[in-house]
């Protein structure tokens, strides 16, 4: 079947087959989970229960790092409750931040808060003694603290000052909070101690799709994003100068930043081979911390650093100045939805004079397929001189097989990197678009877009000229429109509807190059009839 199909069909296809295996193989095989919490707990952190530690090495760190299993009810064990106008944040017994809840209600998840931080392994600030029998007792006694709350305007900071006081050491923290979202904080011991300070590890949130990169990420002053996926960290990596440690899900992260180079950042695995983000120290700490959504405005106006936490997989070279010109377009139309289509229009506007070339090629190839299969008849058992004809064929009406490649080959990376951008984007959060799309970031609960987006699929097929010679692979095309429309039922509307816009004017587009090339197949064959006149008849 395939060595029928022309070389557009044979990367039409292939583009179909890579996206489509894209989805399925992120829906079929998820990144694996826990079993049961009994499985990831490794570390009992609650207060007034019995505490163990892993088997400490030479080195102070366990081959798998402790985990705590699920934290006590935050109210029950809580030592100070930080509030301002946008969120709501409770600190425990154990100088842990255990809850963070956003207020603003377009992060509401069926009508209920999302809470950021994880009610199961390692939370931010958590602080564990390489020396074993300290570490049981931190584990005991509480820590102290000199405001029970703190309330935020929208320009002031509070801070509050935690202390521990153990047998062989006394730790403080001292932490500064910003109406923002960002904290201050600096830990003191009083004698040195080798110690080690968790970033937490990334909650897990309803709704939130698949195949977004979740985990923990380094960015080191060279500016690499070294990302340590879920359910794939195999052992200890240790960082240094490294300007952002982020413990991310799709759109929200726990953040460290301001870090000393000198700082060793350790990323290590739990049981499920999922990433624990962690500082090593022996004596004082001071650098800034965030645990918010993920934000592109907000994170550049706390510190310009932030903004890389926003990170998109492969693709992050071609989607982080997409994003940034779909950031300008939003600033301009006020809508995300609208600031969508005018980045298709955008993209097919550069495109253009490629995507024309290529359609005029596969319509001169559609012309010229009768004579291509009259020649592989012709030259059947000797392919050297059937290929020779056909190349021939090609030169002298000037078709280039390959003509329709490369539009198709330039937009591959634009669509996965769109994907990425509008899978990633926390500020299409509660973006309506139209009277019926009250959240670009979630499905079309009405599922018009991923109709309409099959019907103009459909029919741009029926435009768009083919030269099919096997009834399987046009079954194939034909289908396509049904199977598209089937994953694209579940996307977020933003994707959905950058997909139906690329369409609509991909069919605009293809109406104009047919009545164009009408056109010049009519001048042509005037032409061919007037030398046909001027030479007698003859052609």
């Amino acid at each position: 079947m395939f060595e029928k199909m022309s070389p557009n069909q044979r990367l039409i296809l292939a583009v179909v087959l890579s996206f489509v295996f894209f989805i399925v193989y992120t829906a079929i095989f998820p990144p694996e989970m826990p079993e049961s919490a009994e499985q990831n707990v490794t570390l009992k952190e609650r207060v007034g229960t019995e505490a163990t530690t892993p088997a400490v090495t030479d080195n102070g760190v366990g081959h798998t790092v402790a985990v705590s299993e699920k934290v006590a009810n935050p109210d029950a064990t809580k030592l100070v409750t930080v509030e301002s106008s946008e969120f709501t944040l409770k600190i425990d017994t154990l100088g842990r931040i255990v809850s963070k809840v956003l207020k603003d209600k377009k992060y509401y998840v069926d009508d209920k808060p999302t809470e950021l931080i994880a009610q199961e392994g390692a939370q931010p600030l958590f602080i564990r003694f390489a020396d074993e029998a300290i570490n049981a007792e931190a584990l005991k006694v509480p820590y102290r603290a000199d405001a029970s709350s703190l309330t935020l305007d929208a320009a002031g900071t509070k801070s509050v000052t935690l202390t521990q006081t153990l047998s062989q050491v006394t730790v403080t923290k001292t932490l500064t909070f910003y109406a923002d979202g960002h904290y201050d904080i600096k830990v003191s011991l009083s004698k040195p101690m080798r110690y080690f300070l968790y970033v937490g590890q990334h909650a897990e949130h309803k709704g939130q799709m698949m195949m977004a990169v979740h985990g923990v990420m380094g960015y080191t002053a060279d500016g690499v994003s070294n990302i340590f996926e879920d359910g794939d960290v195999e052992g200890r990596t240790a960082l240094r100068d490294v300007k952002l440690l982020s413990a991310f899900d799709q759109y929200f992260a726990s953040i460290f930043y301001g870090l000393d180079p000198e700082v060793i950042v350790n990323i290590d695995r739990d049981r499920s081979d999922n990433p624990i983000a962690y500082l090593e120290a022996t004596d004082s700490l001071s650098f800034n911390g965030f645990i918010g959504p993920k934000d592109y405005r907000l994170l550049e106006s706390i510190n310009p650093v932030l903004v890389n936490a926003i990170e998109y997989g492969w693709f992050t070279w071609a989607a982080k100045p997409l994003f940034g010109f779909l950031l300008w377009l939003h600033g301009f139309f006020g809508n995300w939805g609208w600031a969508i289509v005018a980045l298709v229009v955008v993209i097919r506007l550069v495109l253009y004079p490629l995507t024309y070339k290529g359609m005029i090629s596969m319509q001169k190839m559609k012309d010229l397929a009768p004579k291509m299969k009259e020649l592989r008849e012709k030259y059947k058992g000797d392919p050297q001189r059937m290929n020779a004809a056909v190349m021939e064929l090609y030169k002298k009406n000037g078709a280039n097989p390959m003509g329709g490649c490369l539009p198709l080959l330039l937009q591959i990376p634009v669509f996965f990197a769109i994907y990425r951008v509008l899978l990633n984007a926390v500020e299409l959060q509660g973006a309506p678009w139209m009277f019926w799309i009250g959240d670009l970031s979630r499905m079309d609960p009405t599922y018009i877009l991923p109709i309409l987006m099959g019907a103009s699929m459909y029919f741009q097929q029926k435009m768009t000229p083919n030269n099919f010679t096997d009834p399987m692979q046009e079954k194939i095309f034909k289908y396509l429109p049904v199977v598209f429309t089937f994953f694209f039922v579940t996307f977020p509307s933003g994707l959905v509807l950058y997909w139906l816009t690329n369409n609509l004017l991909s069919i605009a587009q293809q109406y104009m190059v047919n009545k164009q090339y009408a056109k010049i197949k009519a001048a042509r064959h005037e032409a061919h009839l007037a030398q046909k006149e001027h030479n007698g008849g003859e052609a």
